[in-house]
């Protein structure tokens, strides 16, 4: 009798499920297949494209036939002299390109790879509730225990630092500005996190792809005096350039956090295809119009977007920074209720708020990566 093998599965999979986007873009994907149209305002990522000089350095550098070899594990020189740079110039932070700064295959590999350099099985990792949910599953793949700590809008969704119980904990998560929430922290509550996790020994990072997006004050935890000497700054040119699928991030740190991440990186990959590389350089070049551009169209889609929340009910604080809208809905549905009816019932896809944790469960998130014409058709669907 022929039986079917099944392999057992690693317990570092235990309490990991498929990402959500993952099984819900599945099931969109079967609808639109069985003919239904779905507007999808779920998903953070750029519909516009990268500026054209960017793709042009992308191009030339393809052609070459000497750029198709293996790369530094460090990253190309040019590259990190441009993120250090653009650090310099965006956020008076000098870096040193040799030895503080790591290129990334996105931020979300980096932040794979430093739960698997510091954690061992049963450390404790704080992580903010709500959040991205891929903080928890990295610190859970890594074999640690990952801590929320709650956020609330009336706190200005930052960490409760005189609540938080410190016993065993080894590192902290921070991400700002916030998503899912858009909340900004500013200098001064940045400040007061890096003095907390010198106090307690912890090792702080902060997870800042959103400085750059209906922000009009940039911060970097780096500013903040001493703070290499605990933490760490993950970024990306995902949403800032428009170039999520190029997976192009970076790691700042000290000279030993970064050798010691190194340690890990170099034994899980043989480092960025160079033309990719050498592109994003020139996008980390790009002028303060190019900035201003894009968040231009982000303001214009955001008025549409309060638009649609207004037309559910749905209560937003202003001034939020980011990709997205992050709203209260009113009493009733759950958040899932409310994001099956509208695509089940309307065909529009948003993000229920407690896929980031159990603090979201009261709230949705609506994406501004879709063009005018969509998020008005939306808006007109709603109205009937």
């Amino acid at each position: 009798m022929n039986r079917e093998f099944q392999p057992i599965l690693s317990q570092r999979l235990d309490g990991v499920g498929e990402y959500y986007f993952s099984k819900k873009l599945r099931e969109i994907d079967m609808m639109r297949k069985d003919g239904k149209t779905i507007i999808s305002l779920g998903i953070g990522s750029p519909d516009m494209p990268p500026h054209p000089s960017v793709i042009e350095r992308l191009a030339t550098e393809s052609a070459k036939p000497t750029n198709h070899g293996y790369q530094s594990y460090k990253g190309a020189v040019e590259l990190r002299e441009a993120f250090a740079n653009w650090y310099g110039q965006k956020f008076g932070v000098s870096l040193n390109p040799d030895s503080q700064i790591m290129p990334l295959i996105g931020s979300k590999e980096g932040i794979m790879h430093i739960a698997m350099t510091y954690l061992n099985a049963g450390d404790k990792v704080l992580v903010p509730n709500p959040g991205y949910p891929t903080y928890t599953s990295a610190v859970t793949l890594a074999g640690g225990i990952a801590t929320p700590y709650q956020l609330c809008g009336e706190n200005g969704w930052l960490p409760d630092l005189d609540n938080m119980d410190t016993q065993d904990v080894k590192m902290m998560i921070i991400n700002y500005p916030h998503m899912p929430t858009g909340a900004v922290a500013t200098h001064a509550a940045l400040e007061r996190i890096v003095e907390f996790c010198r106090k307690h020994s912890i090792l702080l990072l902060n997870d800042n792809p959103y400085g750059f997006i209906r922000n009009p004050k940039p911060v970097s935890l780096l500013q903040v005096y001493g703070a290499m000497d605990v933490a760490m700054e993950l970024n990306s040119l995902s949403k800032s350039h428009n170039m999520a699928g190029w997976r192009i991030g970076m790691l700042a740190a000290s000279e030993d956090r970064i050798a010691e991440v190194l340690r890990f990186k170099s034994n899980m990959d043989s480092g960025m295809f160079l033309p990719l590389q050498l592109a994003a350089a020139t996008a980390l070049e790009l002028g303060e119009e190019w900035y201003q551009s894009q968040n231009d169209e982000y303001y214009r889609r955001e008025v549409v977007g309060k638009a649609i929340f207004d037309a559910l009910d749905i209560e937003y604080a202003d001034n939020q920074a980011g990709l997205f809208l992050w709203g209260r809905l009113p009493e009733g549905e759950t958040c899932y209720e409310c994001c099956d009816r509208l695509l089940y019932q309307n065909g529009i896809f948003m993000t229920p708020g407690a896929i980031f944790g159990s603090a979201g469960e009261r709230y949705m998130r609506l994406s501004l990566c879709a063009p005018m014409a969509t998020l008005e058709s939306v808006l007109n669907i709603l109205k009937g």
